[in-house]
């Protein structure tokens, strides 16, 4: 166990796990819990399955789908930050080369 990792107690869908934080983050590993927990019961709200598995298989694909549209939103707003330098390096390149 190295130093900024600690075992955090959460609860998920009515059970208890002690989980390692890597990075001592105790506060952001509960975050993440609830995240987890709230997005199975929601599920479970509507699905006509109580099966645990099930559901955290279900949220977990619907964590998954949010991470995946923030990595594409993220992706193209990188896209579109090299276009624009780019486009402001090919500028100052022109602007130089006039002043020559």
């Amino acid at each position: 166990m190295d130093n900024n990792s600690q075992i955090v107690s959460v609860r998920i869908y009515n059970q208890s796990y002690n989980i390692r934080t890597n990075d001592g983050n105790a506060a952001r590993m509960l975050r993440l819990a609830e995240m987890v927990d709230s997005r199975m019961n929601a599920i479970a709200d509507e699905a006509s399955t109580a099966d645990s598995l099930k559901l955290a298989i279900l949220a977990a694909l619907h964590l998954a789908d949010q991470l995946d549209q923030v990595k594409q939103r993220l992706d193209d707003s990188f896209g579109e930050v090299q276009r624009k330098t780019d486009a402001c390096f090919e500028s100052l390149g022109q602007v130089l080369e006039e002043k020559k």
